[in-house]
């Protein structure tokens, strides 16, 4: 006979469990059949391995009228940094993996995406438009350190002069900017920062392997300073663990020099949902009620709505009265509203390798 064993964290890992997804015949349970001397005191570390992944494109497009940009470049599938309210795990289950702790262990990256994106932008007909990098995982995640395939990207990005915005949690940013401030300076690029809490300690058990809070706002300050365009996002913001931090988060943006920001209500789709109980439980066990339930109060009684138009904002009081904070922190702090409408303009088509010269 076996027992039951629960789910415990890991350091450095964001998700307790690592639960089979939607699509799966089977479920994981740990259990312990009495060789291990105890079981729950130390659980094993878990390695971060990188798949190949082949698709044979590279630009996501969407419809969506919830985001300001119809087309993106996802480098990698799944997030090395970890973060438990990650709207983006449940894509996992689509790869037969679990939207928890296989989301930030089991990577996948598109050696070919720099590539791939050249042949895009050369297709005839191509019509240029903001393009968003890490819209759904982030571009700067710890694995891209050492395999630089969002700085090959930016640069095929930059030789046809096509504007981009990066949405990141990552001081590593900074090591691209000698790419992405002239770009900038001809209103073809912007960064998108984001910065859920100002307390470490909670941001190292919400979000393990991001920048610290401190390092995130030092890397707006110093984007700011080369001339880039930054917006900070107070994202996600959830009922009763750091929505309270709206205003001081805002404030610490505009004050390292951020023009603009954003917020949206914490988003839990699918297993997200109980992937995020999970964690509450784990870490807040004494704030974990109190915070679904001022969830369900912004979602129609349930732990999520997906419906275009709430899904990133919420209804109800709560929600209201977020959404009135927020108004009134952009105003008091001078911050506006993020612009994807960068020039499009200057886009060009340079030579491809062997191409003739023209004499003209």
């Amino acid at each position: 006979m076996v027992d039951l064993l629960p789910d415990r964290p890991r350091k450095g890992r964001g998700a307790v469990s690592n639960r089979s997804g939607r699509f799966e015949a089977v479920a994981r349970i740990r259990t312990d059949d009495g060789w291990t001397a105890d079981p729950e005191e130390h659980p094993p570390a878990v390695a971060t391995t990188l798949t190949v992944d082949a698709s044979r494109t590279i630009v996501t497009r969407n419809e969506s009228p919830d985001v300001p940009f119809d087309r993106s470049i996802n480098p990698y599938k799944g997030c090395e940094h970890g973060c438990v309210y990650c709207f983006a795990r449940p894509t996992h289950a689509y790869l037969g993996l679990s939207p928890g702790l296989d989301f930030e262990t089991r990577l996948f990256w598109k050696p070919e995406a720099p590539t791939l994106l050249d042949r895009e932008l050369r297709r005839a007909g191509y019509e240029p438009r903001t393009l968003a990098l890490g819209a759904n995982t982030d571009a700067y995640q710890p694995v891209e350190r050492d395999l630089r395939l969002t700085r090959r990207i930016i640069e095929v990005l930059s030789a046809f002069r096509h504007p981009f915005g990066i949405i990141t949690k990552s001081a590593l940013v900074l090591r691209d900017l000698d790419l992405i401030a002239p770009m900038a300076a001809e209103g073809l690029a912007g960064v998108s920062v984001s910065v859920t809490t100002l307390d470490r300690d909670l941001a190292r058990r919400m979000e393990p392997r991001a920048s610290t809070p401190a390092k995130r706002l030092e890397a707006i300050r110093r984007l700011a300073d080369a001339g880039v365009p930054v917006a900070i996002l107070a994202s996600p913001m959830i009922p009763a663990l750091n929505d309270h931090e709206l205003e001081a988060i805002l404030a610490a943006g505009a004050e390292a020099g951020a023009t603009a920001a954003n917020t949206i209500l914490l988003r839990l789709p699918l297993e997200l949902a109980g992937l995020f109980e999970e964690w509450l439980r784990t870490h807040v066990p004494d704030r974990a009620d109190r915070v679904l339930s001022l969830i369900r109060q912004s979602r129609g009684g349930s732990l999520y709505r997906s419906a275009f138009g709430e899904r990133m904002a919420g209804t109800g009081p709560h929600a209201d009265l977020l959404r009135a904070r927020f108004r009134a922190a952009v105003r008091r702090y001078g911050l506006g509203g993020r612009r994807w409408d960068l020039r499009t303009d200057l886009f060009r088509v340079p030579p491809a390798a062997g191409d003739q010269m023209s004499f003209l």
